[in-house]
């Protein structure tokens, strides 16, 4: 056993061993659960520590008195079952993939160790691997232990998704799959916050899916799979020649293209064009006034594989839920505004430093320095809110949107920047959060506030 194993294993037997109150999930009602929830919570902070004599604390915490992510977890758990109050077996299988998929992942990257992750050095094939194995045998049982549950008695808060075994294991092991991946990215967030967090996203999402839908749009997903594969192929050449992305940026721009394409078809494919058009436009705009201030975007502007994730992935999600749900008008508004946010986002930002006169801070409205995370300027902001609009009067033209969802994507992608802005001044400021995990926000936040509005109005 590795001196890091050795330190580290107590704390993670106690991180795994909290998965098993998860068993009590199958008799508990959405109350008592809470109430269990946020004790347990009152317990890390005021007890745990004093109890186990700061055993569990690692060297750095042992000075602070306490550790964030003792206190997240918990925190994480009451916040599962407060949004899922009426479908406990989601939250029980959230819960399985922080206890056992996050923890197993650890113990696995300790002990096994080998190849490192290309992406991020401080993790490895095997606790990448081992967190998906665990987290999906894990989710499905706990959800299907806590549906189970069911039986004895009719629970209102208790659903009746994935009680079909193959979409139970789908709907798990694609859930292991992001949260594994999210896992192992280097955001700056804490695990306990961005596995539930993913995990709860794609289990959701995966209540909404209809099989036949996929099945009747399966011919048509895989010939535009087909398409956009040489269509992206073609465009990654030539954004390689204009120097517009790096090698990693044309791979991944590729494949995420390439699944726009398929679900989405030429038009969702066209937003993804007019985003790259308009950002890449302005990146370019006052590039050398913006390197002078050395607030130029990195590589001479050129956009990685973290930029290409960071502002498709949320448009990808949203146009596969288009064909693969009876929801396609509420999701295709999603896209369009996903891309919108991140078009608004980029050109604001490009913009503002070239061009802003003056810059605030949007959390103070004090006045800051071009190019200070959080900062915003008018000049900026109305050039961001011309780019949502031309993305979405584009989408209306091309019939993918109908006119009345041009205002919704204009306010959704305002909503979404705004969000960016605030996340930029008070988490990136203290290195909480990476740059591109607020970009990807924001376009998740953008499609949800269409859809939001778009329901209620």
């Amino acid at each position: 056993m590795t001196t890091d194993l050795r330190a580290e294993l107590p704390r993670k037997a106690v991180h795994i061993a909290m998965g098993l109150f998860a068993l009590a999930l199958r008799w508990l009602t959405p109350t008592a659960a809470i109430a269990c929830a946020a004790a347990a919570l009152l317990f890390n902070l005021f007890a745990l520590h004093r109890l186990t004599r700061k055993t569990l604390l690692r060297p750095g915490e042992k000075e602070r008195g306490t550790s964030r992510g003792i206190v997240i977890y918990p925190a994480a758990v009451l916040a599962l079952l407060l949004i899922f109050h009426d479908r406990l077996e989601l939250a029980a299988a959230c819960w399985g993939l922080i206890a056992f998929g996050d923890g197993m992942a650890s113990v696995a990257g300790l002990s096994v160790g080998g190849p490192k992750l290309p992406w991020n050095k401080d993790k490895s094939w095997a606790g990448l691997l081992a967190f998906i194995a665990w987290g999906t045998a894990a989710s499905a049982f706990l959800l299907r232990w806590v549906q189970l549950g069911a039986l004895d008695g009719p629970r209102d808060w208790v659903g009746a998704a994935f009680l079909d075994r193959t979409a139970l294991i789908a709907a798990c092991a694609a859930a292991a799959l992001i949260a594994g991946l999210v896992e192992s990215l280097d955001t700056g967030l804490d695990d306990n916050l961005t596995v539930p967090a993913a995990g709860a996203a794609v289990l959701y999402a995966a209540t909404l899916i209809d099989p036949h839908l996929i099945a009747q749009n399966a011919k048509p997903i895989v010939l535009n799979l087909i398409v956009g594969a040489a269509v992206n192929a073609g465009l990654a050449i030539a954004a390689l020649a204009a120097r517009s992305v790096s090698p990693s940026g044309a791979i991944t721009g590729t494949l995420l293209g390439m699944l726009l394409y398929a679900f989405s078809g030429w038009r969702g494919f066209a937003m993804l064009l007019v985003f790259f058009v308009l950002g890449t436009a302005t990146t370019k705009l006052g590039y050398g006034k913006k390197e002078a201030l050395g607030i130029a975007q990195e590589k001479g502007g050129r956009r990685g594989a973290r930029n290409a994730i960071a502002n498709t992935a949320a448009g990808v999600a949203f146009a596969f839920l288009m064909v693969a749900t009876p929801h396609h008008a509420a999701f295709a508004l999603a896209l369009v505004a996903a891309f919108a946010t991140a078009a608004a986002d980029t050109v604001s930002s490009e913009v503002g430093q070239a061009y802003g006169r003056t810059t605030y801070l949007i959390t103070s409205f004090r006045r800051v320095p071009p190019g200070t995370e959080g900062a915003v300027s008018l000049e900026g902001t109305l050039a961001g809110i011309a780019a949502s609009a031309i993305l979405a009067g584009t989408a209306t033209a091309i019939g993918l949107i109908p006119p009345s969802g041009i205002a919704v994507v204009v306010a959704a992608a305002f909503i979404g920047t705004t969000l960016e802005s605030y996340l930029g001044a008070t988490l990136s400021t203290a290195k909480a959060m990476d740059n591109e995990v607020a970009n990807f926000l924001n376009t998740v936040a953008g499609g949800l506030a269409a859809i939001g509005m778009w329901s209620v109005l």
